[in-house]
């Protein structure tokens, strides 16, 4: 069966033409190609502009399976998040080689570089917020979602225990990330309330068109955890690109991205908490870091890109002293 087969099939169309498969970039745990499919007959006849999503050659830890990505896809779409829609699913390998998913296209400025170069969007982070708020109303348990793992302890030390055994993986020692480890260890927040995290919830995992959202993405590391985890995240200094003084996600304050999340969420932040996990997110970073760049010295995907990114460890360790010293 081909691909064209496979969608005529799921969508039950007379016959299905599939042009430009095209490969998209960004991604690097994930492979994305652009399709122009031609369908004829049934509920989708007409033409349609769709991404085919699979598993990159060579993959981290920390990524979850397409099946899954999928099913948290429809989950968030269910739950009125601003998502591409998510189509069909096949695990079958003889259509592709390997599983995929196909999902609508969306369209606009994804890199983070150029989105951060736009100056002060506080519209952008405002919606945002709002976007975050709907994905943090997903609470387990829920049916759709019962391959997420459950929090055994509380989110921290969880995520701790998670990051220290990826460490322990390496072939060399990172000292100053064990130390951000040892302390986020002993300032550990109790557990609170649970909710569905993205977990890569920032800028160059959105798309901004005309002014606007048109779309949030990414969503391989999504798991059940602290919802001050994503606020983190989004305004770690990591992730501000073009724009480090502009603390929320490179687009606006703070106070812009936390008044418009609180509004939108009915709750109140916790501003040590968000310093906590902001911690988090560059020990967290660091490790996928040189996971990243495990794949291409392991010759399973020799990659410039991939060999690149070991370079930022340094920059997210020489943060995570600064953040671990400011308490």
């Amino acid at each position: 069966m081909k691909i064209g087969e496979f969608i005529r099939d799921s969508a039950g169309a007379e016959s299905v033409r599939v042009e430009d498969k095209n490969l998209l970039s960004g991604g690097a745990i994930q492979e994305n190609r652009a399709l122009t499919v031609f369908i004829q007959g049934g509920e989708f006849n007409g033409e349609h502009e769709l991404v085919m999503r699979a598993e990159a050659p060579a993959t981290i830890a920390e990524s979850r399976p397409l099946a899954q990505q999928f099913a948290i896809l429809q989950a968030v779409k269910t739950a009125g998040v601003n998502v591409p829609k998510p189509l069909w699913y096949c695990g079958d390998n003889t259509v592709a080689g390997k599983p995929f998913y196909l999902m609508q296209r969306i369209y606009g400025e994804a890199l983070g570089v150029r989105v951060t170069r736009m100056g002060k969007q506080p519209g952008i982070a405002a919606e945002l917020a709002a976007e975050l708020a709907k994905i943090h109303t997903i609470t387990p348990p829920a049916e759709s979602l019962s391959f997420l793992e459950d929090v055994r302890s509380t989110p921290a030390i969880d995520a701790i225990h998670k990051y220290q055994a990826y460490l322990d993986d390496l072939p060399e020692p990172h000292p100053p990330l064990e130390w951000t480890l040892r302390w986020l260890q002993i300032n550990a927040p109790a557990r609170d309330e649970i909710v569905l995290c993205h977990r890569d919830f920032r800028t160059g995992n959105y798309m901004v068109n005309d002014g606007k959202v048109s779309g949030i993405l990414d969503w391989e590391f999504s798991g059940w955890g602290d919802p001050h985890e994503d606020v983190a995240w989004f305004c770690a200094r990591c992730w501000r690109f073009s724009a480090p003084q502009m603390e929320a996600g490179g687009i606006a304050t703070r106070d812009v991205f936390y008044d418009a999340y609180e509004r939108a969420s009915g709750r109140t932040l916790n501003r040590s908490l968000i310093h906590y996990w902001e911690t988090m997110a560059h020990a967290r970073w660091a490790v996928i870091a040189l996971q990243q760049t495990m794949r291409h010295r392991s010759n399973v995907e020799p990659s410039l890109e991939l060999a690149l990114i070991g370079r930022r460890v340094a920059e997210l360790e020489y943060e995570c002293l600064k953040l671990t010293e400011a308490l």
